[in-house]
């Protein structure tokens, strides 16, 4: 019979996340008959210190309810270290979370074959591009692609999996319900539909510097192995690698310009083992022997291609998909009756166009991106010059705006805003 979750719940609560709770739960067997057995035992238990005891009584399991509560508001589901849809890769790990707190399809976290993609916030145009066109291959092959959620890398690596029809996991150094990185939460909502975003924190926890390596360990140990894109000496990233490699993972990494300070990390793991990835093979291949069957991939080692090359159309698709606005079916599309009106009328009206109304609530940079592309046909560079924005900023607000249905890919990977005949129809 398993614990109920207020048990749970407390005990992360009050031991905090990322602790190792192996030993105490060896010993009492479960949160609940922990709670019961009392602070007396649990010192003499040898396996509670003294100051973990007086973690333990700052809070009860009764105070967990509100907790539950508002994950039930939220849709968000709670996984314990007991409930079957907990990942049993994550019960390998050395300090496996005792609470998951997870916002779109939870089954995703038991998929077969899990590849973790991580680096820099700053990352450049290549790296960038590297991080979109091999997730979208990782994705097409029938791989979950795990990142964490932030700027740059991170967002590219969820970006390319999704506009494959893939899954990706996002997890968070931060809870569900925290406004940090405001400015991807549509991402997230994009990640929620196609996957699950993921936090071991309580649901409106701020994050902190000890946060991010604590939630790193789970984008390596959730995965068969971590691909490195970006990383200077110091990354973040290398924190995810060093875990990988503890917990037995495979390490990837992607060759970068050898004069760029942001690829001495990425490159110094191929100089001290990492495999280097030229191609998606490069990461699948390895696991064809057993996970094969989960995979639709033919050992092909073309080198990584920007996606453009796979068709813009594949772009626009996937997007208006996520938001269920068409059917696609073999290489044809299903239109509904209205897109086939409003196609008719903006044929024979020949009225001026203006451009799609964006929401209110849109983050700032979708509407600087808005603003700056009316009436022009740019490329993600020629964006951020009209715009001011950093282009990992600009990327991400095209996705927001993609999101939105305000966005029109053109060929060479440009955009532009989408436009809606003046007439009623």
């Amino acid at each position: 019979m398993s614990c109920p979750p207020e048990y749970w719940i407390w005990m992360q609560r009050t031991l905090g996340a990322g602790v190792n709770a192996d030993s105490i739960l060896m010993y009492f067997g479960n949160p609940q008959k922990l709670y019961e057995s009392g602070k007396g035992q649990w010192i003499s238990s040898g396996v509670i210190g003294t100051a973990a005891a007086k973690k333990l009584t700052s809070y009860s399991p009764s105070q967990s309810y509100d907790i539950i509560k508002t994950c039930r508001e939220n849709g968000w589901s709670i996984i314990t270290f007991d409930d079957e849809r907990y990942p049993e890769s994550l019960k390998e790990i050395y300090c496996p979370p005792v609470v998951l707190y997870v916002w779109g399809d939870a089954s995703v976290l038991r998929e077969k074959v899990l590849i973790s993609m991580v680096g820099t916030r700053n990352a450049s145009e290549y790296g960038l591009s590297v991080a979109e066109s091999l997730s979208y291959s990782l994705g097409e092959a029938g791989a979950v692609v795990v990142s964490g959620g932030a700027l740059g890398i991170d967002s590219m690596a969820h970006r390319g999996a999704v506009e494959a029809g893939g899954k990706t996991i996002a997890f968070l150094g931060s809870g569900l319900g925290s406004t940090y990185l405001e400015q991807n939460r549509e991402l997230r909502r994009m990640i929620s539909r196609n996957g699950a975003v993921v936090s071991e924190f309580l649901p409106f926890s701020a994050p902190t510097k000890k946060s991010f390596p604590i939630r790193n360990r789970l984008i390596s140990g959730i995965s068969l192995g971590t691909v490195v894109i970006e990383a200077g000496e110091r990354s973040g990233s290398l924190i995810t690698a060093k875990f990988a490699l503890e917990q037995g993972r495979d390490v990837f990494a992607v060759p970068g310009d050898v004069m760029r300070s942001s690829f001495f990390g990425t490159n110094n793991l191929i100089r001290d083992g990492a495999r280097a990835v030229f191609s998606v093979a490069d990461v699948l291949d390895g696991y064809m022997g057993v996970y094969g069957k989960y995979l639709k991939f033919d050992r092909n080692y073309t080198p990584i291609a920007p996606v453009k090359s796979k068709g813009s159309e594949i772009k626009r698709e996937s997007f208006k998909r996520e938001n269920g606005k068409n059917v696609k079916t073999g290489n044809s599309e299903k239109k509904t009756e209205a897109e086939n009106k409003i196609k008719t009328v903006q044929k024979e009206a020949k009225k001026p166009l203006k451009c799609l109304e964006l929401p209110g609530y849109a983050t700032q940079n979708a509407k600087k991106l808005y603003e700056s592309m009316k009436g022009e046909v740019l490329v993600a560079d020629e964006i951020a010059l009209k715009s001011g924005l950093p282009i990992q900023d600009v990327l991400a607000g095209l996705t927001e705006l993609e999101l939105y249905g305000l966005v029109k890919g053109e060929s060479g990977k440009r955009y532009k805003l989408k436009e809606e005949d003046m007439k009623s129809v």
